[in-house]
């Protein structure tokens, strides 16, 4: 049997799941086999069968990097050959069971890909009869047959056929029963369904299927279907990755009036994940422990032996651990409204961190919804700001944010691009704010601004930070995967932060060396260095001028001890201060200097 004209058609996700100590889950069902006309459709086929299988050795790579705690499972449903649990239903396939995403997980699905991947298909897998309702039973069961506890269970059915069955109305019954069981149960069921000639009617068939959306920033049921695999994974990651807020507030409005919202973190930076240190002889992880051992007698010191202190006014105070909470509490963790300022009030050098998002807690407060969504409104159309008080979390200093209003957009493929919502700006302190003595340089000709605009001109282009990835990060997970997968090297790697010069230069053209005559002498080398000029004394001796050592009185020092601002010192006046005044000192920190300077002097 020729694998090209059996072709991949349709698959079927089913989602991973985490287990006690995580939240969500998503286990993966893929894939499905079956015979067609090929010479009317192989063309398409073949294309969707390569980008369903790419989709999901894509899962199993990011999984593994951001969610190793996921389980995953990949089922084939049509196929020739059955392999399930207890091997209860035909023609279903059970490729990965349940279980942790890993690099042989990626082995086996790239002998999947190419030639021999087809060749290997067809030997071990086959095209059969389908049955979708049979596929469903089995995901159900593979759910079943794990003793752990699942928050979030989502399965997800690729295809390209919109009548599955080919008209057969007890096999259609059938898998409507069943997908009405597992939404019972808190399974969510979503179609990534891809182009086929002649179109995919969603209204034939998998309109009863797909579960509706869980509210309203979910995507919902897909009219268009895929085309792309860029857009295939779009979808996925839009599906797979389940909206967490990062804490829950309440936001007062005043006059008691009181809405929940939602925290959420749209941008994080990433970083390269932790060492994790293994045991020398077995390479299993190790745990850390930390103990307090008393000073003098060796005694281990329980959590209620310690206390802290403060040195104020010469004097130690000390605190317990509760009168330390109760000092660091400012108010009840929330958002509580000060005011609103227009727009332009909100400055560029504002932003200090990244910014929050804020979206309603219905579930938490009655009437959220309908009180936040008039907010949003009002603020975006008079074009202000709601200025804020925000404390995140009990024991946590108070900040100023701005809530910046941000209207719903959506992409082509009727994907959310942009959710409804507000912007959570950080604001500066005064204290925060610094003033710096502007560099006064030459003044630069009219004629040099106007060239210099014409070449800012030539090399605009549209920014999305989306567009550029970490060129470090994706270098240490390409090591690390061709070192799990057994590859000779690493995948290469594009560095999109790199300047494109040649298309810069044909860009450009002649107005870079027009800049260069305009601003630079004659003889100006770039490329060359100036020698160090070194500074020296006035003698013409060559030796360098040195810096007079800074003395300071006992008078002073005295001062110092009695306001208690010798922390101002730096550790070489310091240190001067006590050789001129023959204090020995046991260590060279600065404390140890401060206390030694302090009890002579306080003597």
């Amino acid at each position: 049997m020729d694998y090209i004209n059996q072709s991949l058609r349709s698959c079927l996700a089913i989602g991973s799941c985490r287990s006690i100590d995580v939240s969500d889950t998503l286990l993966e069902l893929s894939l499905k086999l079956w015979r067609t006309d090929w010479r009317r459709a192989c063309a398409v086929v073949k294309e969707n069968e390569v980008r369903l299988l790419k989709r999901k050795k894509c899962v199993y790579t990011s999984k593994i990097i951001s969610s190793d705690k996921d389980l995953v499972a990949l089922v084939f449903y049509g196929t020739e050959q059955s392999k399930n649990p207890r091997n209860s239903f035909k023609h279903v396939y059970v490729y990965h069971d349940l279980d942790s995403p890993g690099s042989q997980r990626v082995l086996d699905i790239d002998k999947l890909l190419g030639e021999k991947g087809a060749q290997f298909a067809e030997k071990t897998i086959g095209s059969g009869e389908t049955s979708l309702g049979e596929a469903l039973w089995c995901c159900s069961n593979l759910y079943s047959d794990i003793k752990l506890r699942l928050s979030h269970k989502r399965l997800m059915i690729f295809t390209c056929r919109d009548d599955p069955h080919g008209g057969d109305g007890a096999k259609d019954r059938q898998a409507r029963t069943k997908a009405a069981d597992l939404k019972e149960t808190g399974v969510v069921i979503d179609l990534m369904h891809l182009t086929k000639p002649g179109g995919f009617d969603v209204s034939l068939f998998f309109c009863d299927i797909v579960s509706p959306p869980e509210d309203e920033s979910e995507l919902g049921l897909q009219i268009e279907p895929c085309r792309k695999l860029e857009d295939l994974q779009k979808r996925v990651r839009a599906k797979e990755l389940k909206k967490r807020s990062q804490s829950r507030l309440t936001f007062s409005l005043g006059e008691g009036v009181n809405l929940a919202v939602g925290v959420y973190v749209l941008a994080r930076t990433a970083t390269k994940p932790s060492a994790v240190k293994l045991h020398r002889d077995t390479n299993e992880p190790v745990r850390t422990k930390t103990r307090y051992f008393h000073a003098h007698n060796g005694g281990i010191l329980l959590p209620n032996d310690m206390k802290r202190a403060q040195v104020y006014g010469k004097k130690q105070i000390v605190m317990e651990k509760d009168e330390v909470d109760e000092i660091k509490k400012f108010d009840d963790p929330g958002l509580v409204l000060m005011g609103f300022k227009p727009m332009d009030r909100l400055k560029l050098h504002h932003h200090i961190r990244p910014a929050l998002f804020i979206y309603p807690e219905e579930e938490q407060i009655s009437g959220s919804s309908c009180v936040f969504t008039a907010l949003l409104l009002k603020c975006s159309e008079k074009n202000v700001f709601a200025l804020c008080r925000y404390i995140p979390r009990r024991n946590t200093p108070p900040r100023f944010v701005a809530l910046v209003p941000q209207r719903e957009e959506l992409d082509q493929s009727q994907t959310q691009a942009t959710p409804p919502g507000f912007n959570v700006i950080f604001l500066p302190f005064a204290d925060d704010i610094r003033t710096l003595d502007a560099h006064v340089g030459p003044t630069a000709s009219d004629e040099q601004v106007d060239k210099m605009k014409e070449i800012v001109h030539k090399l605009r282009f549209k920014y999305k930070s989306d567009s550029f990835e970490n060129p470090v990060l994706q270098q240490h997970y390409r090591n690390l995967e061709a070192l799990a997968l057994n590859m000779l090297e690493p995948e290469p790697i594009e560095d999109l932060t790199m300047p494109k010069v040649q298309m810069m230069d044909a860009r450009l053209g002649p107005l870079a060396q027009e800049f260069k005559d305009l601003v630079y002498p004659p003889d100006y080398n770039p490329e060359g260095k100036p020698a160090a000029k070194r500074k020296t004394a006035e003698s013409g001796g060559g030796a360098a001028e040195k810096k007079p050592k800074a003395e300071i009185s006992e008078e002073e020092l005295k001062n110092h001890v009695a306001n208690s601002t010798l922390g101002k010192l730096t550790v070489p006046v310091l240190k001067d201060a006590c050789k001129q005044f023959g204090i020995r000192t046991t260590g060279t920190k600065k404390q140890e200097l401060i206390d030694a300077l302090t009890m002579q002097l306080s003597k």
